[in-house]
């Protein structure tokens, strides 16, 4: 077949994976003879007129581009020699695909821009890569510099357009661009990004497009220029990057959220993967177990806390996170570690000895299927050596270059700092947790007066651990205080002042104050520790004034000092045998109170200032509790949050207590669930009680006469009713628990006189008259005749103590019940009846 001496073309054909031809162009057609009917389902071989070299067959697998002179077949039996570019295009990423032929058939006239002076003047004048491209678009002069460029010599691509000889979405666009200019002789200018043969990261290219006309003006070509602005290109990439570092990582003050911060943005232009490991535990913030070392000691273990890879194609980095890895002494982790400086290495070929020893190095096996180039940069803080992050690239990627290198140390150093932040804080806010938690009540008591349900839930890592606390408190006469407090502020000083306050109302509790002069007292303690604050640094004492008028809802911000003291407090006392509860606040939430029948209400009592402003009154209010029915304490952590106003969330603390339950801790479970979608943003204590009632047969009561002889009498009524509770083994040191309280106070108190028995989970005797004067109890001396009475009561009882009221005094004496041991006749051994 003759070539058309006139007229250029290219002929194009498709090969699949198997060597079939599945496409045929009719310029193909044109060249060889054979139609697509003919040629396309058949094997691509017998368009061979001789076989390809062996190793141009070696070559298939692994380019994505091959280019050669071949002798084909014609359909007429002749031989006919041509010039191929073999693309392979691949469609899943897995390098399945197809390979696309592409054929230059040039007429006998050749080019007609050889030699000529315009062709001459346009390579003398250019100032880079370029190359020109006639009326058809197609390529006729290549300079070195563009040669080199597209990895092609000038006879490769002689023939061919831009879209032919690379095959990527911007050079399609350049195409149509050079169309443009043909037609409108109109010069263009375009930024590509793409990889160049021999690389595998992306060129950035400034190409100008300009017409090349000739004496009459008509333009008969084009010249195609392209600048490597790659050096800029990636600069500009860098310092992106280093503004996204700093504002992505250290969102948070947690260790491994951080790490993994770090990992992600490294990988979206800098490595292909990246492991992020520490020195020592990570858990607490405990220090690091190592610091730079100047010489190698031998392997060194790291905790990996962090990994992150650019494509699923990566090798993959098996370890979680908390999982220990010992590397080995000549390993990059181990000699940036010694040495305190950043370690570059590009591993062998894993196939050569020096490859598979190599391969070690690399982060788990990985380099067993890839050649890697790998970068160790310290992670330092303080002065401190924290861990290592290795940065990798994958084969055929370029070696770590110093601007990368100096990139990764910043980045690596500005994570440094934000995770010995987070490590900081963790071990600070774990310290303040287990405080805390210390301080809290690990169990409730046992007391027979309420049962009860309890739930504490710390800050989120933001807000900080805080002062809330609940107790339970036994009180005489078989009563029970319920507390729930919260102290301004968050951290280890609030959690100590917790603690404080806590130990405070326990202790006035012992003296039965009734709940508003304990606030009163305990109002007291918290202005007194303000003014020793204030003593032991002025300046953060300022504030703490100005702090306790806050409630506890809110948040500790910057400017608030460790010495700000403050707190709320709401202090309730149960009385089983009256039902009656008498409750005091001090700038604490309101209680809800839910009746048998499931109806709750906030219970009204009396506006009380926050704790430490001293010389404001408190005031208590009285209610009577049902038996069956619920009294909810909490702190305000619970029904406030930044984006929900305080009644909004006490309507839904009020509908989640109306909801049927069976016990008092799946009360808890959907209140929490009921205001609750994630981390606290404050401290949440929760107290939920309900109330019980003695039985009138467990207690006793009795009048007293101001006489003397009415001790025999109150003896004889007692013994009764302890025969009639079957607690006979009691009836003796009860007799004289009862003389002694009694005859006291016949003798030095005032009518009217009160003897009350409680039979609950111990045996409680109370004698009330209407004297204030409290007995003291006293060693009397070897001579005395009195004073031995209330230190033999001491003696015989569990304990004693004395209480105020209104009307007088109480005072009372508690006893453990005996220990009643099952009748052996109520079991009957097998086989005996």
């Amino acid at each position: 077949m003759e070539r058309d001496s006139t007229l250029d073309y290219t002929a194009s054909a498709v090969i699949d994976e198997r060597g079939v031809v599945t496409g045929w162009s009719e310029e193909a057609h044109r060249f060889l003879g054979f139609s697509a009917a003919e040629i396309v389902g058949r094997a691509a071989t017998l368009l061979l007129a001789e076989s390809l070299s062996e190793s141009a067959l070696r070559s298939f697998p692994d380019e994505l581009r091959w280019h050669g002179t071949v002798r084909l077949r014609h359909r007429d039996g002749r031989d006919v020699e041509a010039r191929l570019l073999v693309h392979r295009r691949s469609f899943d990423g897995q390098g399945q695909g197809e390979w696309l032929v592409v054929a230059p058939v040039m007429g006998e006239a050749g080019s007609p821009y050889n030699g000529e002076p315009l062709m001459e003047q346009a390579f003398l004048q250019g100032p880079c890569a370029a190359a020109i491209y006639d009326s058809g678009r197609r390529l006729q002069r290549a300079n070195a510099d563009m040669e080199q460029a597209l990895g092609l010599a000038q006879e490769d691509m002689r023939g061919l357009r831009v879209s032919e000889i690379i095959l990527h979405p911007h050079i399609e666009e350049t195409d149509k661009a050079i169309r443009e200019v043909l037609e409108t002789g109109e010069p263009q200018h375009r930024e590509n990004f793409l990889p160049t043969p021999g690389r595998s990261r992306q060129q950035a290219w400034a190409v100008s497009i300009v017409p090349l006309r000739a004496e009459d003006g008509q333009v008969k070509a084009v010249c195609l220029a392209a600048h490597d602005e790659s050096r800029q290109y990636w600069a500009r990439q860098r310092l992106q990057l280093l503004n996204e570092a700093s504002a992505d990582i250290g969102s948070t003050l947690d260790v491994v959220r951080t790490a993994q911060e770090l990992a992600d943005v490294a990988i979206r232009g800098l490595a292909d993967f990246v492991s992020v490991d520490m020195l020592g535990p990570r858990e607490n913030g405990g220090e690091p177990t190592s610091r730079v070392r100047t010489e190698r000691v031998g392997p060194v273990t790291l905790r990996h806390i962090a990994k992150a890879a650019a494509t699923e194609s990566c090798p993959e980095i098996p370890l979680v996170v908390d999982d220990l890895e010992t590397y080995a002494e000549d390993s990059p982790q181990a000699e940036c570690l010694s040495t305190g400086r950043t370690v570059s290495r590009t591993l062998a070929e894993p196939d050569s000895a020096e490859g598979r020893r190599q391969t070690q190095d690399a982060p788990h096996g990985a380099g067993q299927r890839f050649k890697l180039h790998l970068m160790a940069v310290p992670m330092r803080a303080r002065g401190v050596t924290l861990g290592v992050t290795v940065f990798g690239r994958r084969r055929f990627q370029e070696a770590f270059d110093p601007d990368d290198l100096l990139l990764a140390e910043e980045i690596t150093a500005r994570a440094a700092v934000c995770i010995d932040n987070a490590r900081r804080y963790t071990r600070e806010r774990s310290t303040a947790l287990t405080l805390q938690r210390s301080l809290l009540p690990r169990r409730l008591p046992r007391q027979a007066a309420v049962e009860v349900a309890s739930r504490y839930l710390p800050a989120g890592a933001q807000a900080g651990v805080g002062g809330d606390w609940f107790d339970v408190i036994p009180l005489s006469g078989a009563r029970v205080a319920l507390v729930v407090g919260d102290v301004v502020g968050h951290g280890i000083q609030a959690s100590a002042t917790m603690g404080r306050l806590r130990t405070a109302v326990r202790t006035l509790a012992d003296v039965d104050l009734p709940p508003d002069e304990l606030l009163t007292h305990l109002d007291d303690l918290v202005t007194h520790l303000a003014d020793d604050v204030y003593d032991a640094d002025p300046d953060s004492g300022a504030t703490a004034t100005a702090t306790a008028t806050a409630t506890a809802t809110d948040t500790v911000t910057d400017t608030e000092t460790a010495g700000d003291v403050g707190a709320t407090c709401l202090y309730a006392v149960y009385d089983p045998v009256s039902r009656r509860c008498t409750l005091a606040r001090a700038g604490h939430p309101l209680p809800f109170t839910v009746t048998p029948e499931g109806t709750a209400e906030l219970l009204g009592l009396p506006a009380g200032p926050p704790l430490g402003l001293g010389g404001l009154p408190f005031e208590s209010a009285e209610v009577e509790l049902d038996e069956g029915s619920l009294l909810v304490l909490y702190t305000d952590g619970l029904v406030e949050a930044r984006d929900r106003d305080i009644d909004d969330g006490l309507g839904i603390l009020r509908q989640a207590l109306t909801r049927p339950a069976q016990s008092l801790d799946e009360v808890c479970d959907a209140v929490l669930a009921a205001l609750l979608t994630d981390r606290p943003q404050d401290d949440i204590a929760l107290l939920i009680a309900r109330p019980k009632a003695l039985d009138a047969g467990q207690v006793a009561t009795w009048d007293i006469a101001a006489d003397p002889r009415s001790v025999a009498q109150a003896r004889k009524d007692v013994s009764a009713q302890l025969a009639e509770w079957g607690l006979y083994e009691t009836v003796f040191t009860t007799e004289l628990v009862v003389s002694e309280l009694v005859t006291n106070a016949i003798r030095y108190a005032e009518p009217p006189i009160q003897l009350r028995l409680i039979h609950d989970r111990t045996l409680i005797c109370e004698v009330s008259d209407a004297s204030n004067t409290a007995p003291h109890l006293r060693r009397a001396r070897l001579f005395d005749e009195g004073g031995r009475g209330l230190l033999l009561v001491a003696q015989l009882t569990q304990g004693w103590g004395t209480r105020q009221s209104s009307n007088g005094k109480t005072i009372w004496a508690e006893q453990v019940l005996p220990v009643v041991f099952p009748d052996p006749a109520m079991f009957v051994t097998a086989g005996e009846e």
